[in-house]
């Protein structure tokens, strides 16, 4: 079995701009990933053969994103039986509360973790990934430890920049 990595899988090329984040954020703990244009309805054969083919060659998250009627983490969770993490795009008339509901509402026994609507569920489902790869990846919890004290620290300053000004 090749390195581990997450699969990163969206429903559509619509969704990039903001799954970006997510690929940006993975890049920035230094978790491998690959991507994927797939749809649950679409290209059902393509999305299966992918999972398929991406648990063997060691794919140990997957990270689905879709709109409107957001079926693709619930078939990729179908699939296999990998960690699965939906994020419900900010689409259509319902601005994602369609995705919402569709992604969280699986039946007993085939979960998929789902994190907010659009770009900060993005960002989320990547440190959700990192969380879930530290559990037994020294390096990842590091980079880990090493964001949340960098984010820490950026915020104190800020404050520390606002309260010289009051």
């Amino acid at each position: 079995m090749s390195k581990q990595f997450v699969a990163v899988l969206m429903g559509s090329d619509s969704d990039l701009p903001v799954m970006q984040t997510c690929l940006d954020t993975l890049k920035t703990l230094g978790i491998d990933y690959e991507v994927k244009i797939t749809s649950a309805h679409r290209t059902p054969d393509r999305t299966h053969a992918y999972v398929k083919d991406a648990e063997q060659r060691g794919c140990k998250i997957f990270i689905a994103a879709a709109g409107l009627a957001a079926h693709l983490a619930g078939t990729v969770a179908g699939l296999t039986t990998k960690p699965v993490i939906g994020i419900p795009m900010d689409a259509g008339p319902l601005q994602g509360m369609d995705a919402l509901l569709s992604t969280v509402q699986m039946p007993g026994g085939i979960p998929v973790a789902c994190v907010a609507i659009g770009k900060a569920g993005a960002k989320n489902a990547a440190y959700l990934a990192a969380q879930m790869l530290s559990i037994a990846d020294e390096n990842v919890a590091q980079a880990l430890a090493d964001d949340r004290a960098k984010n820490a620290k950026a915020i104190a300053e800020k404050d520390a920049a606002i309260q010289s000004k009051v």
